[in-house]
């Protein structure tokens, strides 16, 4: 065989990378030695697989195949490997936390200090993910668990879920926006006739979903709610954002949260895990994040 792990693992860091040198850092190698490892590599398969542009790497449309199907490889091999250990000692080489967007991450942080002072090895992965994303997070398999699944659970008899609470969300606009000079509550015709900002869904096979829109509004489609906050402070849009984002910017008078006459705005949020899942490190996550300091450390309101 002239393909091995090591090879598709080189060529997933340079593709994900860019270049050569970018991945030779992330390898810790130099990037002489992975330029020297590559070609011998397209010598033995007989083809090239990546194409310099610039300083730029750029795979081949025959290494772009190669590389789509090995990453196919490398993800059952890791699987696997997973499973193999959970099997011997019931604790993950590595468990997949896929983070819904409304969830502060840095909340996680003493948690995931009181895990790792167990000792037990498990590698920690986090992901953010966005409305129907998180479910298919799931659904996929590239995630064991989602913190802050939002809005109804899904009806997938190879999940579990478990409420968590809610999200209160703010209505928020830049104090130069037109809606700045009509008076609370804010009419849901008042807000249809501006552009909201929202966040692209990150799910790839379940149907995408929307929320805290009003039915027929213009919309602006952005990555993450780093760039929601920017583009409502600079007046381009209007939308709901979770008070741990927009707490310092409404602080410092670069947005303003307004009432509108639907009313606080909540998305229900839940803690989800895969049914055939059963390692040692999800119980400690799922049995943690259960209990009412967690959900309060979260920001997560009762239901």
């Amino acid at each position: 065989m002239k393909i091995s792990f090591d090879a598709l693992l080189m060529l997933d860091a340079i593709d994900s990378a860019g270049s050569f040198a970018a991945a030779a850092r992330q390898l810790h190698r130099v990037p002489s030695a992975l330029t020297h490892a590559v070609r011998r590599l397209e010598d033995d398969l007989g083809f090239v697989v990546f194409e310099r542009v610039g300083r730029r790497a750029r795979l081949t449309p025959a290494g772009r195949t190669l590389l789509t199907d090995g990453r196919q490889l490398l993800a059952a091999a890791n699987e696997l490997e997973c499973r193999a250990r959970r099997v011997a000692t019931g604790w993950e080489v590595e468990l997949r936390i896929a983070l819904n967007a409304l969830v502060p991450f840095n909340a996680l942080l003493p948690l995931i200090a009181e895990f790792d002072a167990q000792g037990h090895g498990t590698r920690l992965r986090f992901d953010r993910e966005v409305l129907a994303g998180s479910w298919d997070a799931l659904t996929s398999g590239r995630a064991d668990l989602v913190i802050g699944a939002s809005g109804e659970a899904l009806r997938d008899s190879s999940l579990v879920s478990r409420p968590l609470g809610d999200v209160e969300l703010l209505f928020c606009h830049a104090p130069t926006h037109p809606l700045a000079a009509l008076p609370d509550p804010l009419s849901l015709s008042d807000i249809r006739a501006h552009r909201a900002i929202v966040l692209a869904d990150t799910t790839r096979t379940l149907q995408a979903r929307s929320a805290g829109l009003v039915s027929g509004q213009n919309v602006l489609i952005v990555p993450d709610f780093g760039a929601k906050l920017d583009a409502q402070a600079a007046g381009l849009g209007v939308g709901h954002l979770p008070p741990f984002i927009a707490r310092e910017a409404i602080a410092a008078g670069t947005l303003v949260s307004r009432q509108t006459e639907a009313g606080p705005a909540r998305e229900p949020v839940h803690l989800a895990w895969r049914r055939d899942h059963d390692g040692l490190a999800l119980q400690w996550f799922i049995k943690h994040l259960s209990t009412p300091r967690w959900r309060a450390a979260l920001q997560f309101a009762p239901s």
